[in-house]
């Protein structure tokens, strides 16, 4: 069994609509939220400008959706070399972990195909 960590993070109700239905098209379910995330959030740490797509998922507004999210213990010490990074770039960004979220349901939204059956 692997350990896990419940985290939540507030997102736009576009972007929070958006992201279920891509979890549903890409073949997920919805049970399988946390999984699609957490996917997201590897594939964007691997991304060379992740700081700066982080600092300006800073900007967004109208955050009124929660979203909560299983992510595995063994990838919080990457979201933690990740925060320090971004806060290395940007001293004075707040809220660091969840625009790290938010930034990489974007770009997950944004960057790879649509379903994970056509690989």
């Amino acid at each position: 069994m692997t350990h896990t960590m419940m985290t939540s993070v507030k997102v736009q109700k576009k972007l929070h609509f958006k992201m279920q239905q891509r979890i549903i098209s890409d073949g997920y379910g919805m049970r399988g939220k946390s999984k699609w995330i957490v996917e997201a959030i590897e594939a964007f740490l691997h991304l060379p400008d992740y700081p700066t797509l982080a600092d300006i998922a800073g900007d967004m507004d109208q955050l009124t959706e929660m979203i909560s999210i299983r992510m595995p213990n063994a990838l919080m010490p990457k979201i933690d070399q990740a925060i320090i990074e971004i806060r290395r770039n940007y001293p004075t960004i707040e809220g660091v972990k969840s625009n790290l979220i938010r930034a990489s349901i974007m770009q997950r939204l944004i960057r790879q195909p649509t379903s994970v059956t056509e690989e």
